[in-house]
């Protein structure tokens, strides 16, 4: 959906010389069916692909072909992204974009260096990961990677981890689903199963900072009972057939989801990237909890919180503040101003910042 957007700004831009209204974060993908059997299979029904809020279809007699731009996008990034799905065979598209109402597509009209908030949203970010955030989203990104797939080309794309901290010991749970195509037997499964549960034990082993690193893998896998007993996909991805998704279920802005930490509520992927306050906000905050560790000397750890009134110039937000966690010996006088010219100048670079984002080079999960 993030895609969608950049592409839409992009078609904006050239268009009509700036920016238009839209919001295509309100977006539902809707499971499918299959018919796996070992060796492969057939898609009985595809999946849906519901795209969907409010996006600007017309500006200054230019018509913008938006539900041909979120297709043709969708199309791209499945393709891209998930090596088994053929987007025109196994995708069916259900726009229902429209314009949106009056006032706030006039935000987009009002003169202004930035623009104004299209919303009243809080956010919140922090720095840095923690051992164990860490370690999850570099398992997740180790076993999407390249040069993994490359090895195990019967790994589905559809990863899932959830890592525990005992103590200094790590436990994960890892769910990932083996492509049909490449497997011929339910010994085969398991054998390719126990292959690949080699690996991340290696690669959780050469994890610094932990005691005892334990792991499990598929744990719904049960011997003897055929095609019911494993995690097989026809298509690497749950939607197939298992679960439907939509936009802010998944990861947070940073890739995971952290319970033990303030988490916002905006889903971030498809807002517009100049006055939808849900997603620059978010994002900045954690930019800016990031800066402050990297910049200010004694700051271990930094969480930043943004909170926006709809209307208000979104470089001057309701509330700006810091809570930021000091190494030993560092009063908090000593950093709190660099802290808060750091802040001052993310909001100053806040036009900048925003095009960044419309440009795609900031992850939104």
């Amino acid at each position: 959906m993030d895609a969608i957007s950049v592409a839409l700004c992009r078609t904006y831009r050239e268009r009509c010389g700036r920016i238009l209204h839209h919001n295509i974060d309100k977006s539902l993908l809707a499971a499918g069916s299959v018919e796996r059997q070992f060796g492969g299979g057939r898609v009985i029904r595809p999946m849906e692909f519901v795209i969907g809020d409010r996006a600007t279809f017309a500006a200054a007699g230019e018509e913008i072909p938006v539900a041909e731009i979120a297709i043709d996008t969708a199309n791209r990034w499945l393709r891209e992204n998930l090596r088994f799905v053929d987007p025109a065979k196994h995708v069916r598209y259900r726009i229902v974009l429209a314009p949106g109402s009056s006032e706030l597509v006039d935000i987009f009209a009002r003169p202004g260096a930035v623009m104004v908030a299209n919303d009243t949203s809080a956010a919140v970010g922090y720095w840095p990961l923690s051992p164990t955030e860490r370690a999850v989203l570099d398992l997740e990104r180790f076993l999407n990677g390249t040069r993994f797939k490359e090895r195990f080309p019967e790994s589905g794309e559809d990863v899932k981890v959830m890592g525990l901290r005992t103590g200094t010991d790590l436990t994960m749970t890892v769910a990932m689903p083996l492509i049909a195509r490449f497997v011929h037997s339910e010994a085969d499964y398991f054998d390719r199963k126990k292959a690949i549960g080699r690996e991340i034990g290696e690669f959780l082993a050469g994890l610094p900072g932990f005691g005892r690193r334990t792991f499990h893998f598929n744990t719904l896998d049960e011997t003897g009972r055929g095609l019911n007993g494993i995690y097989l996909s026809l298509l690497g991805t749950s939607a197939e057939d298992a679960d439907s998704g939509q936009v802010g279920r998944g990861n947070r802005v940073n890739g995971i989801i952290a319970l033990s930490r303030p988490l916002g509520s905006e889903a971030t992927a498809g807002k517009n990237p100049v006055s939808h306050v849900g997603k620059i906000y978010t994002i900045l905050a954690h930019q800016l909890a990031r800066e402050i560790c990297e910049e200010v000397e004694g700051v271990a750890e930094a969480t930043v919180l943004l909170l926006s009134r709809i209307g208000t110039p979104i470089d001057r937000p309701a509330m700006a503040a810091a809570q930021l966690r000091l190494q030993r010996g560092l009063r908090l006088a000593d950093a709190s101003g660099r802290a808060r010219e750091i802040i001052a100048r993310g909001l100053a670079g806040i036009g900048d910042f925003c095009l960044e984002l419309a440009e795609g080079r900031y992850p939104v999960c």
